[in-house]
């Protein structure tokens, strides 16, 4: 089914040109186009393989973590095999499971970000996270960049990911046109 929503990304880009940066709530549109059937198992699995991806500068067991993760989720025209799937994503929590214990709250301290994004792209892919608001936060999670000059938003690196959410949104609305016909 056909949206507006990537269209509204479009506008959100078109912000981060002409204002150097965007906020991250701006995504909260995401959860419209989340709401049709099998489009945030999908969201997530692409989340895992463009995370696990990324060529960057993790080392040692996340590095490890992260290769594994790439190699279960390579081929995007094959299933993937749920339960390795499954137990990749309770690694990679247990991995980063530390947390900081303050007054009223529990940080959770992250060490590893793109191990984090696979973490939650599994999750949203195996069906653990199924709400419109656990993708928007994905996309959230997945868009955003720290910038001294605007703090935590979407600007620079986060314009590129969201063009990629763009051409991702396009296919798979290209992809469920052709199979309703």
């Amino acid at each position: 089914m056909r949206t507006n929503v990537p269209e509204k990304l479009l506008q959100i880009v078109e912000e981060i040109d002409a204002h150097g940066q965007a906020n991250l709530t701006r995504l909260t549109v995401l959860k419209k186009w989340f709401v049709c059937p099998g489009r945030l198992p999908a969201f997530g699995l692409w989340v895992a393989r463009r995370s696990a991806g990324r060529k960057g500068t993790t080392k040692g067991p996340a590095r490890a973590l992260l290769d594994e993760v790439r190699v279960l989720l390579r081929s995007e025209s094959t299933p993937i095999n749920r339960r390795a799937a499954k137990s990749l994503q309770a690694r990679a929590r247990n991995f980063q499971n530390e947390y900081d214990h303050h007054r009223w709250v529990s940080l959770r301290i992250v060490h590893c970000g793109p191990l984090l994004l696979v973490e939650k792209g599994l999750a949203l892919s195996l069906g653990e996270a199924d709400t419109p608001s656990a993708g928007y936060q994905l996309a959230a999670d997945f868009c955003a960049n720290y910038d001294p000059r605007y703090g935590n938003s979407l600007n620079g690196p986060g314009r590129t990911k969201l063009l990629e959410i763009v051409r991702f949104m396009f296919t798979v609305e290209a992809r469920e046109e052709r199979e309703s016909r």
